[in-house]
Order: C-alpha cells, then sequence, then structure tokens
C-alpha cells in the first residue's frame, strides 16, 4: 500500500504518530507553505519565519533519512493556495491508497481536512496527537460529570499519571501541589537576568527572512534580531540554557516585569513545544531532574510544570470539549473595537506599550504581561472577544488557535461565564506598580485615579466592577471588592465612573 502522509507545520516532530508504521519505501510525504495558512491572520513576521524554516529544516532532514517529500515553497503565485489544492494535485499523480495526518490544532483546519474523504474521494485517517500528555478523550472522561473544571485539580491527576514531582509514597515532592505563593516576586535589577538564547540564522533561515519580507512586509512585528532555533538540536540546546542559567531564578520572578528586560528568567520554549520541536513530557522531566539535582529550587521547577503539565493541557482539552461555539461566547456583552494602538504600541500607558514593543520585536512577551496587562486592559475595556483572541492569535510565535483561544476567550477576558477561571482577572495600576517597574517610568500617575493624568487602569478598574455587578456580586472570591466600592463616598464612585467613560470615549488618545 502507498500512503499520502501530510504533515503540518506545528508537527515537526520525528515522532509524529502520521509517521507510525510509515515505509519510506512507498510512502510520499507532503508539507507545504501555503498562502491559505499564511494569511487567514496577520501572523507576526518572526512566527512566519519560525515556521517556514523550521519546516525547511525538517523536510530535509526527512530526505537525508531516505524519505520520499513533496514540499511546497511559499510564492504568492503558486497554483495551490491551500493544503487541500496541494493534496488533491498530488492525488493525481501518486494515486494514493489513503491520506494519513496527525490531527490539527485549529477547529478550523480539522474542519476542512475531516470533509476530504468525501470531497476527495480518498480515504482519510487522522490520528491522535500523542505529543500530548492527556488525549482528547482522556480530557473529556475526567471532565464528564463535573460542575466546574478547574485546571489545579486536573494538574494533579497528570501528574500522578507522570510522576512528575511525585515521592513514591504518591505525594508531591516538597509537601504541596502548588508554590504559586512563592513565585510572586518584583525583580528588582538583582540577580541580574542571564541574556537571551540565541541562534544566528543560517543560510535557509536567512532565505526565509528575504521572502517574508518581499512578500508579507504588512504583517505584524520585525524579522530583525530573529534569533528562534529551527531545529531540535538547536531547541534542545535553549532548554539546556534555560535549565543552566534561568530556571534556578524562573520561580521567584515568573510575575516579575521589568522596564529594561523583555526575558527576565523565562525559558521562551514555548514556540518549540507548541511546534513539535521539543517535547513536553521530556521539557518538564529535564525540570524535574534540575530540582533533584539541586539545581534550581522546588517553587522554579513546579511553576514551570505547571505551565506546562497544567495549563497547557487544561486548556487544549478545555478547546476540543467545547468547539466550535466556544469561540462565540461574550458572556459580558463586550462590543468595543481593539484600539489600534495594540498593533504600534504608540500609547502614553508605559505598561502597554512595553508589552506591546516587545511582542512587536520578539513575538513574544510572558504570561503575566499577556494576562495583566495587555489582558487586563482589553477586560476593563470591554473589547469584543474575537478582537482581542484574533490579535493574540496573530502576534505570537507560540500562538495556535487551541492554546491561545481558552486562554484569551477564557481566562483573560471571562467570556465563558466563568467556565475556565473562577473570577476575572481585573485589577488595578496598582498591580502593576507591585509587579513591575514600570509606572515609575509612565506618564501617567498610578497613585491618581481622577485627575487627567491619573493611571487609566485604577478607573477603568471600578468601571468593570460597577457595570458588571449583577455578573460577579455573587462570586465569593469577588464580594470584597464591591464591599470596598460601596465604602466609597458617593462623589468618588461618580468621579471614577465620569472619568473612565471620558477614557471609553477617548481611548485610543491613550
Amino acid at each position: 500500500m502507498a500512503n499520502l502522509i501530510l504533515i503540518l507545520g506545528d508537527q515537526l516532530a520525528n515522532d509524529i504518530s502520521a509517521l507510525e508504521g510509515a515505509d519510506p519505501n512507498c510512502d510520499t510525504l507532503v508539507m507545504a507553505e501555503v498562502h491559505e495558512e499564511a494569511s487567514y491572520t496577520n501572523h507576526h513576521k518572526k512566527k512566519l519565519v519560525l515556521l517556514f524554516s523550521a519546516m525547511r529544516h525538517f523536510a530535509k532532514r526527512l530526505e537525508q533519512d531516505g524519505w520520499q517529500i513533496h514540499y511546497q515553497h511559499y510564492h504568492p503565485d503558486n497554483q495551490h493556495q491551500s493544503l487541500e489544492g496541494v493534496v488533491s494535485s498530488l492525488l493525481e499523480d501518486l494515486r494514493p491508497d489513503k491520506i494519513i495526518t496527525t490531527e490539527c490544532g485549529e477547529w478550523r483546519l480539522h474542519e476542512q481536512i475531516s470533509q476530504w474523504q468525501e470531497r476527495l474521494g480518498v480515504p482519510v485517517e487522522i490520528r491522535a496527537d500523542t505529543r500530548f500528555i492527556a488525549s482528547k478523550h482522556e480530557f473529556a472522561d475526567w471532565a464528564e460529570g463535573r460542575k466546574q473544571l478547574r485546571m489545579e485539580f486536573f494538574y494533579r491527576e497528570m501528574r500522578r499519571k507522570t510522576g512528575l514531582l511525585m515521592n513514591p509514597d504518591g505525594k508531591p515532592e516538597g509537601g504541596n501541589w502548588n508554590f504559586d505563593a512563592d513565585n510572586r516576586r518584583k525583580w528588582t535589577g538583582k540577580p541580574p537576568a542571564p541574556a537571551p538564547f540565541r541562534i544566528e540564522p543560517d543560510a535557509i533561515t536567512r532565505e526565509v527572512i528575504d521572502l517574508v519580507e518581499q512578500h508579507f512586509p504588512d504583517h505584524f512585528g520585525v524579522t530583525e534580531g530573529f534569533h528562534f532555533a529551527v531545529t531540535p538540536e538547536d531547541a534542545q540546546e535553549a532548554l539546556n540554557y534555560f535549565i543552566e542559567f534561568a530556571l534556578p531564578c524562573f520561580g521567584d520572578y515568573q510575575d516579575a516585569m521589568s522596564d529594561t528586560e523583555d526575558w527576565l528568567f523565562h525559558s521562551i520554549l514555548s514556540p518549540y513545544i507548541n511546534c513539535g520541536l521539543l517535547d513536553p513530557l521530556a521539557v518538564c522531566e529535564a525540570a524535574a531532574r534540575a530540582w533533584y539535582a539541586g539545581q534550581a529550587p522546588i517553587n522554579a521547577v513546579e511553576g514551570f510544570i505547571r505551565q506546562i503539565l497544567g495549563w497547557r493541557e487544561f486548556v487544549r482539552g478545555i478547546y476540543w470539549l467545547h468547539m466550535p461555539g466556544y469561540a462565540q461566547e461574550n458572556r459580558l456583552g463586550n462590543t468595543r473595537a481593539l484600539p489600534w494602538f495594540y498593533w504600534t504600541g504608540e500609547t502614553k500607558m508605559r505598561c502597554m506599550h512595553k508589552a506591546i514593543d516587545a511582542t512587536r520585536r520578539n513575538a513574544y512577551a510572558h504570561h503575566i504581561q499577556r494576562l495583566m496587562v495587555t489582558g487586563n486592559f482589553a477586560l476593563l475595556a470591554g473589547i469584543t472577544p474575537d478582537e482581542i483572541c484574533d490579535w493574540y492569535l496573530a502576534v505570537y510565535a507560540d500562538a495556535y488557535d487551541w492554546v491561545e483561544l481558552p486562554n484569551v476567550l477564557g481566562m483573560v477576558m471571562h467570556a465563558d461565564g466563568g467556565y475556565l477561571g473562577s473570577k476575572p482577572y481585573a485589577a488595578s495600576g496598582k498591580y502593576i506598580q507591585r509587579m513591575s517597574d514600570h509606572c515609575a517610568n509612565c506618564h501617567y500617575k498610578v497613585s491618581k485615579s481622577t485627575e487627567p493624568d491619573a493611571c487609566p487602569f485604577n478607573s477603568l478598574y471600578w468601571h468593570f466592577i460597577d457595570r458588571h455587578r449583577a455578573d460577579f456580586e455573587g462570586n465569593p472570591r469577588m464580594g470584597m471588592m464591591y464591599r470596598n466600592w460601596d465604602k466609597q463616598k458617593p462623589e468618588k464612585r461618580e468621579a471614577l465612573l465620569k472619568r473612565a467613560d471620558y477614557l471609553l470615549k477617548h481611548i485610543e488618545e491613550l
């Protein structure tokens, strides 16, 4: 039998399930850089460079290993502008018995591929993505019958399943499941943050950079300073670098933000994990070994593993459990358009400018910048969920629909009515001041709430609390906020709401 095996751009792993049992002598692999996938959103230029270059390196290795591979390089005038078009053309020439692929990470593309058997007239086998620790069915079984799904309890199940940071008695190492309370220190310059891990672009990557600059000139971001790994070996070096130089301090400062440092102690490994250059379980095991070897403290190792074993697996389960309807959720009734400064970074709000500018330059920002700065502002301002979700999908090198949508729609925007998170992550400027030094360099004053130079987050926070009283007053985790709001003098409440109304009307001027 001869099969046509489709490998997608985020499936760049030698042990991807589509290749199980394949025969290099008669099966043909297909990979394609197509306009439809490269341009359905405003993908960051560095994201396009990362994926196109990593795909080309992967294809080159497959060829060296003896595989027959059809690879379509990107050109806007390609005859076939979609994956279906590429596959359909090969069917005429190769007449395979079957198309084989690993399940993709996006409902849009999953629906297309699911219809190929009927449309193209050839059997299509879609295999489970075994890179994830929990399968779709395993997550669905865990979720069945539960009134609320909480990541913490799922995370504990994953710890038990994998044995990560578990002692022989079946209890968590260090005596606790979660050390999040120990991961909230503000960074003041010491210890010094390590230099970011860098890989100099090789000839293939330089060719892709030129291609992206030529054919995607209006896409968000820049290609200058491209330094991402594009091979498994270089991605492994990035992991080793993080374990040695950044992981020891990651726990203490994982929620910190800096006016002068883009990366601090973050791993920047998610782009590699999500496209297949690194295996998520192997990454977690490497971090766990560092703790057992005394190279990193438990709060750093557990916090890092929780991001992968907990949140990453959890949001993927949520996505496939509730799509496609989940993408339409807007329980808070938001209607405001995304401000243009999300694309330019041109705002006097220092924290927003720094987060967006770092995103523009790096195709990356860490989870607190995403959740408590750009996300928090979108929540407080009532931005339409589909617009802010599309922004997150476009601008980050690690963003794919399965991971981006639940994180933004559910966790950031609370648009699913609290299904993913028990309370909205709304905060005033005081949180940003507590976790960063941005406020000291800001045009606005975090100590003020109603004056013309007051931090916009302050009045917008109380405006959010007031206008969503019916949604959150009964939430036991929000009761104190409403008691604090009610204790304020009527004239102070009126001034706060008036200031917020003004800001929302002039949001593009902030």
